[in-house]
């Protein structure tokens, strides 16, 4: 059996509310600057009035050109995404399908924007038909299979629905792809548009979404704070080019991180309720499939959703695997300023922490004035950035059913 390879990240893009400039995106972060505006929609006697993330100047037109007759709106933000990751890292597009080229994606809800449009041409409008491309605009693996072509991506194309552990699932089995010689390169990520009136509603009958007041729109999303409300909504797309480490070198390629291990795990127990246990295994697992220990890590992007529930048990997971070192380690959770995308959240903050690892400087949560003391045990990072050299960190990404998704990242390094 060959060894495994190591597997470099030689692209990065998003698609969101801060455009598609990965390194614009990180700047404002790192300033604490919230995209989390007040959103509104009233159709059909349905009105809708939230903090939500939503990229308002986005222009599918302008950005893609025809592509977006066959694209939902989270297709048109993932493929933005892709496109910006692919022009980063230089790879040039075979003349051929590339059989070891390969796409792997995640989304929660891909084309729900779309049947919502069918839904209201029959049951409002009264029409008998909807329009005629609504399924290849609505399936899940619609924009996997737009980058896959775009691209020759011609190994596996394949999309994983895991609510919000979709694109951080993607990316690890992209990984094992890559490292197991099976692809040159992997385009990872995930895109989703939670915004339908459907999915809003679903979302408020849970009583999980936090609202405006009383700290305004901007600062909704409290994660791990003593007045946190819930969570809000956003939209994007993040992509991450997944290549073997000496085909990139051999290339040339600028490596801007290095993907070292992925753990998954199921909780096993609840749909909703996570479980500090199954969270703590999908970290171990990172940690042992990257040959890491607790004491190489620097920085943890948690999944911090600002759920009264959902932030403790994380922290208890993050105590339990860290033990005495929690105390001094950074953790922060910057769905506070982007919200949360579903299944294009995992992606999102995997470039987070690359970004993390090359400048040495991690994003605070934004908001955190007061930390709850059940959430105490962890050194937050709140009020501004923080400064110092980084050699590895861990993003996790845990999913209502109980899924946990877990990356582990190393500072590239020869």
């Amino acid at each position: 059996m060959s060894r495994p390879r190591r597997v470099a990240i030689t692209g990065i893009g998003v698609g969101g509310p801060w455009g598609s400039d990965a390194d614009a995106l990180f700047t404002r972060l790192l300033a604490g600057e919230s995209a989390v505006a007040l959103h509104e929609r009233d159709e059909d006697h349905l009105a809708i009035s939230i903090p939500a993330v939503h990229w308002s100047g986005f222009d599918p037109l302008a950005e893609l050109g025809t592509h977006i007759s066959t694209l939902d709106r989270s297709g048109q933000l993932g493929l933005v995404a892709a496109r910006r990751a692919w022009a980063q890292s230089g790879l040039a597009r075979t003349e051929g399908p590339d059989p070891r080229g390969a796409v792997y994606w995640g989304t929660a809800l891909a084309g729900t924007l779309t049947f919502e449009r069918g839904y209201r041409e029959m049951y409002v409008n009264g029409r008998r038909r909807v329009p005629p491309l609504s399924l290849l605009l609505g399936m899940n693996n619609t924009a996997a299979s737009h980058i896959a072509i775009e691209f020759g991506m011609a190994g596996a194309c394949l999309t994983y629905t895991i609510a919000c552990a979709a694109a951080a699932t993607a990316i690890g089995e992209g990984f094992r792809r890559v490292r197991e010689g099976r692809s040159d390169v992997v385009i990872a990520g995930g895109s989703d548009s939670p915004m339908s009136l459907g999915v809003v509603r679903a979302w408020e009958a849970l009583r999980v979404l936090a609202p405006a007041e009383p700290h305004g729109a901007a600062a909704a999303c409290r994660p791990f704070a003593s007045d946190r409300a819930g969570l809000v909504l956003g939209e994007g797309g993040a992509a991450l080019i997944l290549e073997d480490w000496d085909h990139a070198r051999a290339r040339g390629a600028t490596i801007l991180a290095e993907l070292t291990g992925y753990g998954c795990s199921s909780d096993a127990e609840h749909l909703v309720r996570p479980s500090a246990r199954g969270q703590v295994e999908a970290m171990r697992q990172a940690l042992a499939d990257g040959g890491m220990t607790p004491a190489d890590v620097d920085y943890v992007n948690a999944h911090g959703t600002a759920t009264p529930e959902g932030d403790p048990i994380e922290i208890d997971a993050i105590g339990q695997v860290f033990g005495a070192a929690a105390n001094t380690l950074p953790v922060s959770a910057t769905k506070s300023m982007h919200g949360h995308m579903m299944g294009a959240t995992g992606a999102l903050e995997a470039i987070i922490c690359v970004q993390a690892l090359r400048q040495g400087r991690i994003p605070p949560t934004a908001h955190l004035e007061t930390v709850d003391p059940a959430c105490e045990g962890v050194l937050h990072v709140r009020g501004g950035a923080l400064e110092r050299p980084l050699r590895a960190c861990l993003s996790n990404a845990f999913a209502f059913g109980g899924s946990n998704a877990v990356l582990a990242f190393r500072r590239a390094e020869d």
